[in-house]
């Protein structure tokens, strides 16, 4: 997505090679109207899915999830990091590792959100490792529900998330792939190189 990775370009910084922030436009301060259009192309690239439900992650992927759900006429689920006092039973759990913030979290969903009837697209602003994402998906599998695909604003494709996710059987569509970070400057994974890649 050329907007989107303009925006990286323009306002992202390189904080190491394994690092980037975009606090700016997406995780912190964020841009309406990106997120707008980055709802739209989610839209656009799973509209034959029958999604009837939003999962993401608290809190920089409701931005992108409201905006697709928004698109989509559907509800925006998104998995709790901290269990509210109101949350004391009949909930969905799953243990999270983040790579950036070094800590593991319990998420939770209310089991009234979601069932066996729904078909649910994943939403997530990053993808590294992947464990977010498989965090999500175990909680969509608890609930006997069917995952549309994975819906990532940034994939940073040198590291393994992408891989561990297709192998698991699940569909990801990412709008910006880093290919590398390096040298503070940001390289993004385009259509020719990815068939280099794959070749």
């Amino acid at each position: 997505m050329e907007e989107l990775q303009k925006a990286i370009q323009e306002k992202g910084f390189v904080l190491s090679e394994g690092v980037l922030k975009v606090d700016r436009f997406l995780n912190h301060q964020i841009d309406t109207n990106l997120m707008m259009n980055i709802g739209k192309e989610f839209v656009s690239r799973f509209q034959d899915c029958k999604i009837t439900k939003v999962l993401t992650i608290e809190s920089s992927g409701i931005a992108p999830s409201f905006m697709a759900a928004n698109q989509l006429d559907v509800p925006l689920i998104f998995a709790r990091k901290k269990k509210s006092l109101t949350m004391t039973h009949d909930i969905y759990t799953s243990s999270v590792h983040s790579y950036t913030k070094q800590e593991t979290n319990q998420i939770t969903v209310s089991k009234n959100f979601l069932s066996p009837d729904d078909c649910v697209l994943i939403i997530d602003d990053f993808l590294a490792h992947g464990n977010a994402v498989l965090g999500l998906i175990d909680i969509v599998k608890q609930a006997g529900a069917a995952v549309a695909g994975i819906g990532i604003v940034i994939e940073k494709s040198f590291q393994d998330g992408r891989a561990k996710i297709e192998n698991a059987g699940y569909r990801v569509e990412s709008l910006a792939r880093i290919q590398s970070l390096r040298d503070s400057k940001v390289t993004f994974l385009n259509e020719w190189n990815v068939k280099e890649v794959q070749q």
